[in-house]
């Protein structure tokens, strides 16, 4: 039996019609990386439930590897997320109408997790193929972030078996950006190539490169 690959992507939200994080993790789905297989699962973008729709797909999956995608307009590149940090503090809500300000991701857990994706060396295999990306130092504080510590948060305390878990914010699609003037973009070929990389080395890489990838601002 082939280890599993969760990759989560989300609905649209925002009065968006489509969300590339979605676009993205179908066509990765049933896709084979060694002796891994690839499950594709959408999330709502809704607050409440996330923490409960993960620990549900973790259960049933016991993925080995979770990457977890989102859509950031205004992102210029793959951001691969280093920090989830524990608050919600929503400047629009989300598809319910809930808009929590200053509130915690899971009450008494930790300030912050860390992802165990390899993101250093998947920024340098990007690099290395010609695609953008950088380490992020922050996922932002709306559903994106809650996912990413709701994700490091059970694969903490409750679903050890996951070697690997992490979270990607990417650009718009260009057809999105057209109503967002001067925003970057991505095409759906080219962030797919890119995910076909950042699966890749999560597979391959077990302990992260020392490579400078810190940001001064």
């Amino acid at each position: 039996m082939p280890k599993i690959i969760l990759v989560t992507g989300f609905e649209p939200f925002d009065g968006e019609r489509v969300n590339p994080s979605w676009e993205i993790a179908a066509r990765l789905d049933g896709w084979t990386v060694g002796d891994h297989l690839v499950v594709a699962r959408r999330l709502p973008c809704v607050f409440a439930p996330i923490l409960e729709a993960l620990d549900r797909e973790l259960t049933a999956l016991s993925p080995d590897i979770v990457v977890a995608i989102g859509q950031a307009g205004g992102r210029v590149d793959l951001s691969l997320e280093r920090v989830a940090i524990n608050v919600d503090d929503a400047r629009i809500a989300d598809n319910t109408g809930a808009r929590p300000i200053d509130e915690p991701v899971v009450a008494g857990g930790p300030a912050a997790y860390f992802t165990t994706l390899p993101v250093k060396a998947t920024r340098q295999r990007l690099h290395e193929a010609g695609l953008p990306a950088s380490v992020s130092n922050t996922a932002g504080t709306f559903v994106c972030n809650h996912a990413f510590y709701a994700l490091r948060h059970l694969v903490a305390t409750t679903h050890g078996g996951v070697r690997a878990a992490g979270f990607v914010h990417i650009p718009y699609l260009p057809q999105q950006a057209l109503r967002h003037p001067g925003a970057a973009s991505m095409g759906l070929e080219t962030l797919e190539a890119a995910f076909r990389i950042v699966l890749d080395t999560a597979v391959a890489v077990r302990v992260d490169e020392p490579i400078a990838a810190g940001a001064t601002h």
